[in-house]
């Protein structure tokens, strides 16, 4: 499985992103999907994800601006980010969790958010 992230970009505080990730390869029906990121200095974080089924997860200092959809047909995951503020910068990371046996996760390359103050 490939994960390819795209929408990243230097955005102004209050402004919106939105970042799309596409998996491709043999995708297993039962997963989850999210984002996640990480900034200079710090350790890789959730920020949130969606489960085949549509149950959702957010990081609690994204809830209310970020919002995170799927299309289960086409292996998509989109997040979009709105509202930004300077503590959003960070790379941005798509993942995919396969949830059947074997269980696996794969991540996509990462893509940079930052927001100018």
């Amino acid at each position: 499985v490939q994960l390819q992230a795209s929408g990243g970009g230097l955005v102004q505080v209050g402004g919106s992103l939105r970042l799309s990730c596409v998996a491709s390869g043999i995708v297993a029906s039962i997963n989850v999907m999210g984002w996640y990121r990480q900034a200079p200095g710090k350790s890789r974080e959730l920020v949130a994800t969606l489960t085949s089924g549509g149950r959702s997860n957010y990081e609690d200092s994204v809830k209310g601006r970020f919002t995170i959809s799927r299309d289960n047909a086409k292996n998509t995951v989109s997040l979009q980010m709105n509202s930004l503020k300077p503590e959003d910068t960070a790379v941005y990371y798509c993942n995919l969790v396969r949830e059947v046996v074997p269980r696996a996760s794969y991540w996509g390359q990462g893509t940079q958010v930052t927001v100018s103050s």
